[in-house]
């Protein structure tokens, strides 16, 4: 990070690093962050972290002594259960997806496993939003695609828990946003964790680094490319806010360089 940097694509997230000791080369966008900037937001990110689902009974608290489980997403093809036909995912597909995790009793919060794809994509995500709220008592994740509709979401989920201030109380949902590997923060991704972070609310930045692909092929290499793009985020998200919750997540994995898949 101090010595490589990682490239910003994003004006604002620039500024909040420049403002903080960050060396930013405006014509390259490229930012080098300092040891003592990455420790900060370490010690500054909260080793607990509350997530409050719909139904109280389905709360869960984060830390390093417990384990809990969730699905995973984003699926885009999904095996109709009635006809057996392999097609693309719908709204109505969504909002079942997150009534089955609500009744599994070993999953602990739902993340958004598939997407609608019979609706306008540019507001896809609100669609999602409008379809799994309602049918999981349980804590959600999501990636909300950009700061523009992190905030409709965020608006969404205070209208069903009773204003801003209640949502403070009780976050039921989270954000998700995966750097582009290697060492990239997307415009999209800034404005999620800076959009997150002013609404008090958890994000998970999450790595998709993948070894001889987006990564250099060895196992320490790769680790090297994902704990950088994560802590990039983290930084940025503490200097957006001191304090504000933050998952460091991982979805790295190996390229199977035989089958190419």
């Amino acid at each position: 990070l101090e010595k490589t940097g990682v490239f910003v694509d994003d004006q604002e997230a620039r500024e909040v690093f420049d403002g903080d000791g960050a060396f930013v080369d405006r014509k390259s966008k490229m930012v080098k962050i300092p040891p003592y900037l990455v420790e900060d937001a370490i010690r500054s990110a909260p080793s607990k972290l509350f997530l409050a689902g719909r139904n109280p009974k389905n709360d869960i608290v984060l830390e390093s002594n417990r384990v809990g489980f969730t699905n995973f997403g984003e699926g885009i093809k999904v095996v109709d259960p009635y006809t057996g036909e392999l097609r693309d995912t719908t709204k109505a597909d969504v909002a079942a997806s997150a009534r089955l995790v609500d009744y599994l009793s070993d999953v602990d919060v739902y993340e958004r496993a598939i997407g609608a794809h019979d609706v306008p994509q540019e507001a896809g995500q609100l669609h999602n939003a409008e379809a799994w709220f309602p049918n999981t008592t349980k804590h959600g994740f999501m990636g909300p695609l950009n700061g523009r509709l992190l905030k409709k979401i965020v608006e969404m989920a205070e209208a069903i828990v009773g204003g801003r201030d209640r949502l403070k109380e009780r976050p039921i949902i989270s954000f998700i946003t995966c750097p582009s590997s290697p060492l990239k923060l997307e415009k999209e991704n800034c404005e999620i964790i800076m959009e997150a972070a002013r609404s008090g609310l958890t994000v998970n930045i999450l790595s998709m680094a993948m070894a001889g692909a987006t990564s250099v092929v060895t196992l320490a290499g790769t680790l090297v490319t994902h704990n950088a793009e994560v802590l990039a985020g983290v930084v940025l998200n503490q200097l957006t806010r001191r304090g504000a919750p933050v998952i460091y997540g991982s979805s790295t994995c190996p390229m199977d360089l035989w089958r190419t898949t």
